[in-house]
């Protein structure tokens, strides 16, 4: 047995968690070790317990270690432990790093330039839309947009992301086989293929209420900075802010309606200091080192030229419909004869690549 096939069977025993386990390889030296150590030989490690120990000791006889590992290679999805180059290197500054991440798809180095983008199940199309065009801009300039998979702000964010053919991870708060939302399985079958699904739940493992805090440790513990969209003041967005304030990460907030429900946990957040975001140019100044003004892709007021070659079909076609005179949406749709969707995503990556420029009320216009 391996160091990481221990770990998988370290990961499968109940109430041995992350902290445990550090506590026992400082101890044991390696996994396999604390795997064939005798009960009175795990007592003696600080902070193992009769119960811990145990299941430590007896762990073959309930955990069916090759039956995970042939789950593991019949899915098509890999494990990832400290030890590997690939895992994430912000995760392993937290206080209580993963043992083993399941991984769909490939973390790659370009993710330590990730940023978290959470809210509420229950949305408005304000939150929607908004997730949507911040992941889009985040995505488009190299920043791997993190989030749970979960319905309304964090389905927008990966959505957003993958428009604009970037990275974008989703952590899960189940098993790495269980697709929840179900209708989220299009999705993640997108996602991995741009990026990639983890969790550190075996498989066959169901949400619940603990496994959610659990997922949102990963989202903030992974991250440069975590931005919530649109939050009430029960959700486990708050959760995960909280979680990235422990770790010494940079918290957004975005602004909603004063009236808003859904936007009383952001508003709270900006009261106790958050940055206050109105567009990705609020994060990305905070990372100014990481993504400096030069890396951006000039705009066609600063080279005097319209670098056509960069533009997709849709996104000339819109171009082509808008002028230094102020347009609306719909008049940009009647124009370009394109749907409002590919209208949307187009405007996005015309705004990013500074060709345009949005006013209020939804006009825009070229920039001169």
């Amino acid at each position: 047995m391996n160091p990481a096939e221990a770990l998988v069977a370290l990961n499968l025993i109940e109430h041995v968690g992350p902290v445990r386990v550090r506590q026992l390889l400082e101890h044991f030296g390696e996994a396999p070790a604390v795997l064939r150590a005798s009960k009175s030989q795990l007592l003696q490690v600080r902070g193992i317990g009769e119960d811990t120990a145990q299941a430590i000791a007896t762990w073959e006889k309930t955990i069916k270690l090759g039956e995970e590992l042939k789950r593991i290679s019949d899915f098509g999805c890999h494990i990832l432990t400290q030890a590997d180059e690939d895992y994430p290197e912000l995760l392993r500054q937290i206080y209580d790093p993963p043992v083993v991440l399941y991984v769909k798809g490939k973390l790659t180095a370009k993710d330590k330039n990730a940023v978290a983008m959470v809210g509420s199940r229950m949305t408005t199309h304000y939150g929607v839309e908004t997730a949507r065009k911040l992941a889009y801009q985040l995505a488009y300039v190299g920043v791997t947009v993190v989030s749970g998979g979960a319905r309304g702000i964090d389905s927008a964010a990966h959505q957003g992301a993958l428009s604009a053919k970037g990275r974008t991870v989703a952590v899960l708060g189940t098993g790495i086989n269980i697709v929840f939302p179900p209708e989220n399985a299009e999705l993640f079958e997108r996602i991995a293929d741009n990026g990639a699904i983890i969790t550190q739940f075996p498989f066959n493992r169901n949400a619940d209420k603990q496994s959610f805090p659990i997922r949102n440790r990963i989202v903030a513990g992974m991250t440069l900075g975590t931005v919530v969209v649109e939050a009430n003041l029960t959700s486990g967005a708050l959760i995960t802010a909280n979680m990235a304030v422990e770790n010494g990460r940079q918290i957004f907030a975005v602004p909603g309606r004063i009236d808003s429900p859904r936007s009383k946990g952001c508003h709270e957040l900006i009261k106790k200091g958050a940055k206050l975001c109105e567009g990705a140019e609020d994060i990305l100044s905070e990372f100014e080192y990481l993504f400096p003004a030069s890396n951006r892709p000039p705009g066609a007021s600063e080279t005097g030229a319209l670098p056509a070659l960069t533009l997709s079909e849709n996104e000339q076609k819109v171009y082509d419909a808008l002028s230094i005179e102020e347009s609306s949406t719909d008049e940009v749709i009647r124009r370009s004869g394109l749907p409002s969707s590919a209208v949307s995503v187009a405007l996005l990556g015309l705004e990013m690549k500074r060709l345009i420029k949005q006013l209020p009320g939804k006009l825009f216009v070229r920039n001169q």
